[in-house]
């Protein structure tokens, strides 16, 4: 089964609770202590393109790079309705292609985390370090182990409203560091709702292991932060925050 195919079209409708402007502002201040306010930004795993279109709005100029058709659709959508001069790429992470280099990239809302195996986690990063201007700053977010193994773990998650409703079944395989959730939608459509079924897998990195990948595709790492501060991870940070450099091809 796909991922983000049927939830795709209701994706924005569950994930209201996520406070994307407060995120970009992060992003954006991030940026700015490596002296970049404009230019060419990537936004890898960019999905329905909610965090593109906010820095497209701070002025720079996006390219969003996803891999799910059902997600850039609506992205697309939001490109119209706004007018922003942002472009789409419908691309696997692990081999996509630009035309040229960027001052930026970007991927958050935990797009790395489904990079299943570190061989493809090096090869997605050797791409961004190959695609990033001299210098340029790659900042990206990871789930931790913590939310994993104690918050998600294995639990049953769901939530019911008018428009539609899931089921969210979760386990987290320790050995392996796969987080496996299988999603039941219910959608609105017209009078009825129809049923849809996908499942997701996520794989947990250690500190450890994104700076040994980060270090062998080239990229220098320059910070570690529990998300949204300036702080060090704590054991109970749920989601980190790198920041990353090209330092000579």
């Amino acid at each position: 089964m796909e991922a983000y195919k049927s939830f795709a079209h209701v994706y924005d409708m569950f994930m209201d609770n996520v406070p994307y402007q407060e995120w970009c502002d992060y992003l954006v201040s991030l940026l700015k202590e490596y002296g970049i306010s404009d230019g060419i930004l990537l936004d890898l795993g960019c999905g329905t393109g909610s965090m593109t279109e906010l820095l497209s709005r701070f002025g720079f100029d996006m390219i969003g790079v996803d891999s799910s058709e059902d997600m850039l659709e609506v992205a697309v959508e939001k490109r119209e309705d706004s007018g922003l001069d942002i472009l789409y790429l419908m691309q696997d992470m692990r081999e996509f292609e630009l035309y040229g280099t960027v001052r930026a990239a970007v991927s958050v809302c935990d797009s790395i985390n489904y990079i299943l195996s570190k061989e493809e986690l090096i090869q997605v990063f050797s791409l961004v370090n190959n695609y990033l201007d001299p210098k340029g700053i790659f900042i990206f977010d990871c789930n931790t182990e913590y939310k994993y193994k104690t918050l998600l773990a294995d639990r049953v998650i769901a939530e019911n409203r008018e428009e539609g409703s899931f089921i969210w079944e979760n386990e987290y395989d320790e050995e392996e560091q796969i987080n496996e959730y299988a999603l039941t939608l219910f959608i609105k459509e017209g009078r009825q709702y129809s049923k849809y079924e996908e499942v997701h897998y996520q794989r947990c990195y250690s500190v450890e292991e994104i700076t040994s990948a980060l270090q062998e595709a080239g990229l220098e790492l320059l910070q570690v932060y529990d998300a949204f501060t300036k702080e060090a991870p704590r054991v109970d940070s749920e989601r980190i925050y790198f920041v990353a450099r090209e330092k000579g091809k």
